[in-house]
This record gives structure tokens, sequence and C-alpha cells, in this order.
């Protein structure tokens, strides 16, 4: 029996970091062309955004292209702003960013990406979560109302709230960071947002891991959940990309997401991949 679209659930499959090397860039990019990922969240402060946001133009349409909003990468820390993650999630539970620097941050960030990419994000996220940390959550939510809220079509926001029965330790941490409060303000100025995140794994284990993992997360993700993904492929940079703690990671995830497997795994569990922008606006 064939499936038809009334039939299917609509996911979004998203892959992180775009731009922070050449072999992300180049592993997202052959995903999205084989139609395995509809969506992407760049990393504008990286001197690679302006190159790689073009090499990204020829997909312009066929999948949403968005903001990873960054304040915890080497590339953010090189810029003055930036700190590490831990240091970071202290900042959002004791007292909370500045929003007047962090608004100022916000918006270099969006006039970086609108520089390279012509457009608008088609969505906000943010690198390890920040987007939802107190102080930048309240700024973020400001800045795309008075920027975009007149638009038909604003970017929507990602919600880093993990689906129920996916919410282990770390997803609960994540989500306690600010995932309900961001529902919440973004609410209130008709700012479209996802549904839920799924995902969220400790980065460890075999090929094998990854695809239980992933059919786990296909079947408990209700419509309208971002699922959440870093693919990598570091022979495509010509380096080991020794800096980067998740490299093996990223690419048994882009192994696997290329593979026939995987396309099964869509057809077993009636999945539909959906551009957010679609999906959350209402429009077709």
């Amino acid at each position: 029996m064939s499936m038809t679209a009334c039939t299917l659930k609509p996911l979004v499959l998203c892959a992180d970091d775009y731009a922070q090397s050449a072999g992300i860039s180049a592993a997202i990019r052959r995903l999205a062309g084989m139609g395995r990922l509809t969506a992407t969240s760049a990393m504008v402060l990286s001197p690679r955004w302006p190159q790689d946001a073009a090499a990204l133009a020829p997909l312009r349409g066929h999948i949403d292209v968005g903001l990873h909003l960054d304040w915890t990468s080497p590339f953010a820390q090189a810029r003055g702003h930036g700190m590490g993650l831990q240091q970071a999630m202290r900042r959002a539970l004791i007292g909370g960013f500045d929003r007047t620097a962090a608004r100022a941050e916000i918006e270099r960030q969006l006039d970086a990406f609108e520089a390279a990419w012509g457009a608008p994000p088609d969505h906000v996220d943010g690198h390890q979560h920040v987007q939802q940390f107190a102080g930048i959550r309240q700024a973020l939510v400001d800045s795309l109302r008075q920027r975009y809220g007149g638009q038909a079509r604003p970017p929507w926001l990602r919600l880093s709230c993990a689906p129920a029965g996916q919410r282990d330790l770390k997803a609960r941490i994540i989500g306690a960071l600010g995932g309900n409060s961001l529902k919440k303000l973004a609410a209130r100025v008709d700012l479209p947002t996802a549904t839920a995140l799924s995902g969220i794994y400790n980065f460890e284990g075999s090929t094998d891991a990854y695809a239980a993992h992933m059919a786990r997360w296909l079947a408990g993700s209700a419509a309208g959940t971002v699922l959440m993904c870093h693919p990598g492929d570091a022979q495509a940079s010509g380096t080991a990309e020794p800096d980067d703690p998740i490299a093996l990671a990223r690419k048994r995830e882009a192994q696997f997401l290329a593979s026939e497997r995987f396309a099964a795994q869509l057809a077993q569990h009636r999945i539909q991949l959906v551009r957010g922008s679609t999906l959350f606006s209402g429009t077709t």
C-alpha cells in the first residue's frame, strides 16, 4: 500500500553548525541535495560564512537556512562576547545576560546573516541552545519582532524542549535553561515556534547506536518536531579537525543520513521531512 501525504507525519530535520568548517558545510550541502535535510543553521561568526553561503545558494528554496545564534564557540570567544558553555549556563541561571548587550550582538549576527545570504533567516536557533538563555531570549524576541514582525512569514524559533519520552538527564537540563520561557515570549508577539526538539544524545556510540536513536526519535516525536543533527566530513576539509570534540559523531551521522537504512526508517515510521517555514507558517 502506498503512502500519501495525508498519512505522513511531518518533521523538520535540521543540520546544525553550517560554516563551522569546510567538511561540515560540504556534508550538509550533500545531504540537503539528496533530500535528507530540510533545514540548516549557520554560524555566521565563522570566517567561512560568506563563501559557504554562496555555495549553499543553489539550494535556496529547497531547505530552510537559519541563524545559529552563537555565544559559546571559538568564533564567539574570539569576537569578545563569547564564553565557555559552563560559564554561559551559570550566567543564564544567576541573573541572566545583559539584555542591551545581548540585543546588540543579536543584531550584529542577523546583519551578518543577511549580508551573505541576501535575505532574512528562515529560522533562528542557538549554538548549544543559547537562544533560550535568560537575557538572550528576551533580546532575541524583541529583535525578531521589530525586524520581521510585519512580514507574512517571520522566522520561526526552535525550542529546546524534548518530546515526552525523550527527556533524559541531558534533555531535561537543556530544557530547564528556558525553552518554555522562550515559547511564552514568542507567543505574546505571534512569532512561530516549533513543537519540540528531538535528536538529543551524548554523541557517543557506533553507527548502529545512532540508527537506534534515530528510530526512537522518529517514532516518538509528534508532528512539527525539529530533529537536530550534526553531520560532517573531515575528509572534505583536508584536515582531521582535531579541535572538534564531536568529529567522529559527525562522520557517523553523515554516513547514516545518506544511507538507504535511513530512507527505510523514514518509510517505516511514515515520516515526511518538511521545511519549518512551510509547516509553522501554515503556507503551502
